[in-house]
């Protein structure tokens, strides 16, 4: 007789526990297994990919809107104030 989950999420959480007993090399070849069975979640369709595009067109258009690393790393901690 097959066993019955109560519930969907009891499956992950048992799924889950054993994955992470496993051997380093083995939940890494699981994670990539797992990621290759999924489909790609960006595509040339997506809205932020087109919305990347543009921006980089921008950039390439007007050099002078970019900013470094260190000025962004400013930006965001004064929004956090």
């Amino acid at each position: 007789m097959a066993r019955e989950y109560p519930s969907l999420m009891a499956t992950i959480i048992e799924v889950e526990k054993l994955a992470l007993d496993l051997p380093e090399r083995d939940r890494a070849t699981l994670i990539a297994n797992l990621l290759d069975s999924l489909p790609p979640i960006l595509s040339d369709d997506d809205e932020g990919i087109a919305e990347a595009l543009r921006r980089d067109a921008e950039l390439d258009a007007d050099p002078g809107l970019a900013i470094s690393a260190a000025e962004l790393d400013t930006y965001i901690r004064n929004r956090r104030k």
